[in-house]
Order: C-alpha cells, then structure tokens, then sequence
C-alpha cells in the first residue's frame, strides 16, 4: 500500500434545482444535490467532478458523492472515480470514508484500488496500483 494526501481546492458548487428528498408541507432536514468541481495538487495532480448528496439537520449532517478524477497519479495519468462520504451529529464523532470504485481506472491508473477519507479540503488515501 502507498499513502497520499493531496490537498485540493473547490472550484465550483452548483447545486441543483428543487429538493426532490422534501418532507410534504416542509417537515425534516434540508437535503440537497450539487455539482462540484475541484483540483488536487501534490501525489495527484488534475480535474475532478462531483455529484453530491446532502441533508443537514438540526442534529446533524451528512453527504454521500461520487467524483470523477482526470489527471496524474505520481506520474501515471488516467482516470478514476472516487466515492465518499460523512455523516455525525449531536456529540457523535464525524464519520468519514472513501473509496476507489473497483474498475474505475482508465489509462496509466487501470487496477487501482484503495480507501481513505476526504476531509478538510484534503484526500488521503492509501492505494495499490498494478
């Protein structure tokens, strides 16, 4: 296993018309949808884009995504889609998770494989690539 942390910076958050998650008559937690563009810098170099989903309540958070990303990977270039997430509230330890989606590596990065977090405008990730 190799260990990266890139940072990356958010380029764009376009969310989405309408909330079709709604409670009737506006009862429960905000859910939303966005569209988010980043760029990582370190290990990994490039482009990415995000389709999020989202809730935020009273008390507590979460997301779940799925994230394209364009670029290098110490050198190997290629492409390859992330899914994360989080969720915590009320006292509880924000939960974080991500993985590499099994077969999603094009290019340079076909085979690669790993998890980690993202958090804080930084991915972290431990991986493996053939």
């Amino acid at each position: 296993m190799t260990h990266l942390e890139s940072p990356f910076t958010i380029d764009a958050w376009e969310p989405a018309e309408g909330d079709a998650l709604a409670e009737p008559e506006g009862r429960g937690p905000a859910t939303g949808r966005a569209l988010v563009r980043k760029v990582y810098s370190g290990p990994l170099v490039g482009t990415s884009i995000a389709e999020l989903l989202t809730t935020q309540g009273e008390g507590g958070a979460a997301y779940l995504a799925q994230e394209r990303v364009v670029g290098e990977l110490e050198g190997r270039a290629g492409s390859f889609v992330l899914q994360h997430g989080a969720s915590g509230g009320d006292g509880q330890e924000m939960r974080q998770w991500a993985f590499v989606v099994a077969g999603s590596g094009t290019g340079d990065l076909a085979g690669l494989s790993g998890s980690g977090i993202i958090a804080h405008e930084l991915l972290t990730l431990d991986y493996e690539l053939p």
